[in-house]
């Protein structure tokens, strides 16, 4: 893929912040990176390495991006960070088509040590503290009735543990994200389509669930409240969730509990979209997931997976170490 990038570099007090505005051509399912950009002139709140929070407005400086070869989306200490890779008008590789063009803000409140530059890094990212079961109140089920799978959950993780919510000022994350909310169970029942089509045209992500997890998580687009990309900005527990102002617990991502348990050489089916395709986390005989470069501009394509428990070449949608990571637009009938 071959990419123009124009990057504004501020550095503040001996931290870098960057603005990306990517350039290519194409649009839709299957094409490359459509243009997209994102500037910034507002004041930037910065947490630098002594704890000191510093807010200015920053001037620019044009640079050059590394050749994009230089990074192929599987090193989990070099995720390109994802934003201003969005748009409410089409569909693109490496972005999400959002049905929301405007955000009012929210989220994390300063960016980390664990963003440099363009790139974050997954291994040093901080997480919030604790590890609490839901074993006593958790339940997910996914049956088929007729045409439709019926998902079934109380919304919170059958397996894996949650952090402690609302963010406790005692804990480390509380210096960039004060997620006042709080986890609770919360019964969800709904149809999806048993056996996907594929529509004519992909369409827009909303805010709020756009699948669920095979452990009863939902699954929220990869943008934060500020539009951004929130698996580098927002500070979630150490499989990767938080909740929301409903107290729904939810991931912007593949958990990182999903991705260290699944096998090697095997296609792992770890959730439904709405549309009703299945999220797969694939890994190759050396542990190494596909990137955005394998993938249309809805984050899937067509591979042998085990879906309705017959193995087929199907249309289905596959996570990443890279954004959007998940689910980038609805490829499916809805």
């Amino acid at each position: 893929m071959n990419t123009s990038l124009d990057i504004r570099r501020v550095v503040l007090a001996g931290l870098m912040a960057v603005v990306v505005a990517p350039s290519c051509a194409g649009s839709g399912v299957g094409s490359s990176r459509s243009s997209t950009t994102m500037t910034t002139n507002a004041p930037q709140t910065f947490i630098t390495t002594d704890g000191t929070q510093t807010t200015a407005t920053a001037a620019t400086t044009t640079v050059a991006l590394p050749n994009s070869g230089d990074f192929l989306g599987t090193d989990p200490t070099r995720i390109p960070v994802g934003d201003g890779h969005r748009s409410a008008d089409s569909a693109a590789i490496g972005s999400v088509f959002s049905c929301q063009s405007m955000f009012n803000g929210g989220g994390a409140h300063a960016d980390g040590p664990w963003i440099d530059g363009y790139f974050w890094n997954r291994n040093t990212k901080i997480v919030v503290q604790g590890s609490v079961s839901w074993a006593s109140s958790a339940a997910y089920s996914a049956t088929i009735a007729g045409s439709d799978r019926v998902i079934s959950t109380e919304g919170v993780p059958t397996t894996f543990a949650t952090g402690i919510f609302p963010i406790s000022p005692t804990d480390r994350a509380y210096q960039y994200d004060r997620n006042p909310n709080s986890i609770a169970a919360q019964t969800v029942t709904l149809d999806i389509p048993a056996n996907p089509v594929l529509a004519s045209t992909p369409t827009c992500l909303g805010m709020g669930a756009i699948g669920y997890f095979t452990n009863g998580v939902a699954l929220f687009n990869s943008l934060d409240a500020q539009g951004r990309d929130a698996g580098a900005h927002e500070i979630q527990d150490s499989c990767g969730g938080h909740p929301e102002r409903t107290s729904m617990y939810h991931y912007h991502d593949a958990s990182s509990c999903f991705v260290e348990d699944a096998p090697s050489g095997y296609s792992t089916l770890i959730g439904y979209a709405l549309d009703g395709f299945g999220i797969y986390l694939t890994k190759d005989a050396n542990g190494v997931m596909p990137t955005n470069s394998d993938l249309d501009a809805c984050h899937g394509r067509v591979s042998r997976v085990k879906f309705n428990g017959v193995s087929q070449d199907m249309y289905h949608y596959e996570a990443t170490l890279e954004y959007p990571y998940t689910v980038g637009c609805f490829a499916g009938v809805r």
